[in-house]
Order: structure tokens, then C-alpha cells, then sequence
């Protein structure tokens, strides 16, 4: 003697349903996450190469400040030519006004 003549009821139609969701979501993750593993490179393998360290920063000398200065206009020849020897204490600054 068989229940509900064989076929199926409720549950067993959500619970298909739900298992075979299941069934496709752990297939689908089963097959992408080791191949995303395999695909990564580590980040000490040779394949990766690594990044030189930068070098400590230097202010830039006092005289190529002034050669920039000057090449943008900011001082004219005639300053650029007396302000190091102020740098190197020969002198006094001259005055910009």
C-alpha cells in the first residue's frame, strides 16, 4: 500500500527543488575556486617580481633650486648670480622687493 498513490507531495517537490539548487551552487564553486587557486600566482614565485625599494628622499641641492628659480622667471640673472655666494656665507642676501 503506497501513500498519496505514488506521487509526490509539498515537501518532497521543495525539497527537490532546494537540493537541486544545492547540487549546482557546490558544483559551480566546486569548479571556479580551484581554478581561481591554481591561476594565482604567490607572491614569492619568480613570476612576480618585486618592486625595488624607493629611494630616501633628498632635498635637491640649494644651487639647482636657484636654476629652476630661474628658468621659471621667478629671479633674474643678476640675483641667480649673487645668491650663492649668500648661500655659502660670503654675503649678505640681497633684498627682493
Amino acid at each position: 500500500m503506497s501513500w498519496n498513490d505514488g506521487g509526490m507531495n509539498g515537501w518532497g517537490i521543495g525539497l527537490m527543488s532546494v537540493s537541486m539548487l544545492l547540487f549546482w551552487v557546490l558544483l559551480v564553486f566546486g569548479v571556479i575556486a580551484p581554478a581561481r587557486h591554481l591561476g594565482r600566482t604567490s607572491p614569492h614565485s619568480p613570476a612576480a617580481p618585486i618592486p625595488p625599494a624607493a629611494p630616501p628622499a633628498q632635498r635637491p641641492a640649494p644651487e639647482r633650486l636657484l636654476a629652476e628659480r630661474l628658468a621659471r622667471g621667478e629671479i633674474d640673472p643678476d640675483e641667480y648670480r649673487t645668491r650663492p655666494d649668500a648661500l655659502r656665507g660670503g654675503g649678505d642676501p640681497p633684498v627682493s622687493g
